[in-house]
């Protein structure tokens, strides 16, 4: 399916990183309907209010990247906030796109649905083999039924709802609060604090052995539209960069992009997470999609974006 260029296409979170790069990717391609709504201008935990946004908009293809997200503190917080107000945001959203015709729907999760120890790399299969990573349990529970709604939605009433479950997303717009941010903003906030006011050191979370996968937010957007134009199956798909790196080493370059001449000290009385997390996406590169944004060279742009807006 190639989307037409008039299309209707709503972008739900299209202020968020992932949705403002959905929107500046589908921008740049030529499309001149793109739905957008703020928060103030659609309350998406409001079911009456999402139905009748579907109803006089009639949008032909929707991407849901809208979502309450965060890092392991805000997940231990609130968990209430990250289970009720994800399911309620995508039930509606799924849905609403049920009940108003919608042709396509693509569903953004994340990597946090695989078990805490599954087998690495991540392949699609491993989900709900074994328990969850506890310190994000909540929005993982969340994301799996927005996943298996898409799924029970294609097999009841064969809609044409697809998932992508994207690895660890940066980037533009990104979320630098360091209550509630993942780990690399944090760390670019806390590095870019400390040589502002000339800091000896920078304490960081954990021991630095866990590794992780970083994908730049303009790759996954190429991604979730090529996933819109070329693919239509019941089983969600992997979205990564194929590479990972240790927490110690990505806190030692974001270091050295952002000028910062001090020291790092490991906090180890605070929680690692899962040990290893990385996504398998043989699935989509044999489908020939490919990143095109390596980890130094994103965090130079997403440093650029927090310099510009902080």
């Amino acid at each position: 399916m190639t989307l037409a260029h008039d299309a209707r296409i709503f972008v739900a979170g299209h202020r968020g990183l992932v949705g403002s790069a959905l929107w500046r990717n589908l921008q740049a391609r030529g499309f001149t309907r793109l739905i957008g709504r703020t928060r103030t201008e659609l309350n998406l935990l409001d079911i009456s209010a999402v139905r009748e946004f579907y109803r006089r908009e009639q949008p032909e293809f929707v991407f849901v990247a809208a979502a309450k997200v965060g890092g392991i503190l805000a997940n231990s917080r609130q968990p209430v906030d990250f289970l009720y107000q994800n399911l309620t945001i995508q039930n509606n959203l799924i849905h609403g796109a049920h009940e108003y015709g919608v042709r396509k729907l693509l569903f953004l999760g994340s990597s946090c649905i695989y078990p805490q120890l599954a087998p690495q790399p991540l392949k699609e299969k491993y989900l709900l083999t074994a328990p969850l990573e506890p310190t994000n349990e909540w929005y993982a529970i969340a994301k799996i039924a927005g996943i298996k709604l898409c799924q029970a939605f294609r097999r009841q009433h064969g809609c044409d709802f697809i998932s992508a479950m994207p690895t660890n997303m940066y980037g533009p717009n990104d979320n630098f609060d360091l209550q509630s941010s993942h780990v690399l903003p944090a760390l670019i906030r806390k590095f870019h604090e400390a040589k502002q006011t000339s800091a000896p050191s920078v304490i960081c979370w954990g021991t630095g052995s866990p590794l992780r996968e970083f994908l730049y937010s303009d790759d996954l957007a190429s991604a979730c539209v090529f996933l819109m134009e070329n693919y239509s199956e019941e089983q969600f798909i992997n979205v990564g960069s194929g590479s990972e790196i240790s927490i110690r080493e990505l806190a030692e370059l974001v270091q050295q992009l952002v000028g910062y001449a001090g020291t790092i000290v490991w906090d180890t009385s605070k929680p690692d997470g899962t040990p290893r997390k990385l996504m398998d996406s043989s699935r989509l590169l044999a489908l020939g999609w490919r990143p095109k944004v390596d980890l130094a060279q994103g965090i130079r742009l997403a440093y650029r974006d927090f310099a510009n807006r902080y």
